[in-house]
């Protein structure tokens, strides 16, 4: 299928049916209509200095990051009138029509710009949604940032893109005051992750899931556990985030405020595997389209991501080798589509690739 006839059978609902390329294996697309159990965290004791709100949010999020890896956060300090704004210029790039979205088209290698369904890279089990992404680097600068918000959103784009760096910077903060808390909650340094990602980067993407005539035949989002480190998600109220846990497939239930966070494998491998990645899809319905605005922790380029000392042990080796953001983020673009097993996989590759 090529890129047109992808983004054709997207926007045109008559043309759903035609779900060839979109169609997933029956184990993959299988669902348990069961929640997740997921904690719910008030981190405003956290943020309070309270030891014993500190400890019980310690404890809670320990339990879900050896469990599945999700938890949702409320009172975390991100301004809820920003998500909201965000997310209506977010419906509005959206609802544009193609020939304006196709104006920022996402160029192979970049971090900036529109996409549907991956079919620039795939050919078969296409996701079914579309995609925009951007990047905010800690030192301020990307010679694409105005191109692409100019471009996107025309003469208000200046406003648009300072809220767009702000959300980047709430959810930066958060992201830190997650990290302290992991450290905590491994028994390391609070500060020790922290501090690790103090300079490293931000992916912005977000996602929309139109309605599908053959939801039981597609997935928005195939199986997966996101490279990145760390995760945070702000889901409109219309349900479509499911995790796997105890072998089943759960829902993620939407709710007002909160934003969920979940582990990806960069950060499993900085804990040695203590905390697993989190597993996770989106589903399609056949009603509603679904919009997921997401914000992915990433370590600077060139650092080594390695696990502390006092999580290595004779009783517990190294589970994963030395290797740098980079070298992973461009196995999962140039050799690998990521699923449950890219930590692992990508390992194995490193290690057959290190000079003898």
């Amino acid at each position: 299928m090529d890129s047109n006839d992808a983004i054709n059978t997207l926007l045109n609902p008559n043309l759903s049916k035609n779900l060839e390329k979109f169609t997933w294996p029956k184990e993959e697309n299988n669902s348990s209509n069961q929640d997740l159990n997921e904690p719910i965290i008030d981190l405003e004791g956290f943020h309070g200095g309270s030891a014993t709100e500190t400890a019980r949010t310690t404890e809670l999020v320990r339990a879900a990051c050896l469990g599945h890896g999700l938890f949702q956060v409320i009172n975390h300090g991100v301004d809820l009138e920003l998500i909201n704004s965000v997310n209506g210029q977010v419906n509005f790039f959206f609802n544009l029509p193609k020939e304006a979205k196709m104006r920022v088209h996402r160029l192979p290698g970049s971090f900036w710009g529109y996409s549907f369904a991956h079919a620039d890279r795939f050919s078969l089990k296409l996701p079914w949604k579309e995609i925009f992404s951007c990047i905010f680097r800690e030192d301020g600068h990307d010679s694409e940032e105005n191109h692409f918000f100019e471009s996107a959103f025309g003469q208000e784009f200046e406003k648009i893109r300072l809220d767009f760096q702000k959300y980047s910077h709430a959810m930066k903060k958060l992201s830190l005051t997650i990290m302290e808390i992991l450290g905590m909650s491994l028994g390391v340094d609070k500060l020790h992750y922290k501090d690790f990602f103090e300079d490293g980067s931000s992916i912005l993407r977000f996602n929309f899931y139109p309605p599908c005539q053959e939801p039981d035949q597609t997935l928005g989002t195939g199986p997966h556990c996101d490279p990145t480190a760390l995760t945070i998600l702000y889901q409109d109220q219309v349900a479509g985030l499911e995790v796997l846990a105890d072998g089943l497939w759960k829902s993620v239930r939407p709710r007002p405020g909160a934003l969920v966070i979940n582990l990806g494998d960069t950060f499993s491998a900085l804990a040695n595997g203590v905390y697993k990645s989190c597993p996770h899809r989106a589903v399609v319905n056949k009603s509603m389209g679904r919009v997921s605005m997401v914000y992915f922790l990433l370590p600077a380029e060139e650092k080594v991501i390695k696990p502390p000392n006092n999580l290595v042990s004779s009783e517990r080796l190294r589970q994963y080798p030395d290797f740098k953001w980079l070298d992973f983020h461009n196995f999962t673009q140039n050799h690998y589509r990521v699923d449950l097993a890219t930590l692992q996989n990508f390992s194995k590759w490193l290690i057959s690739h290190q000079p003898t």
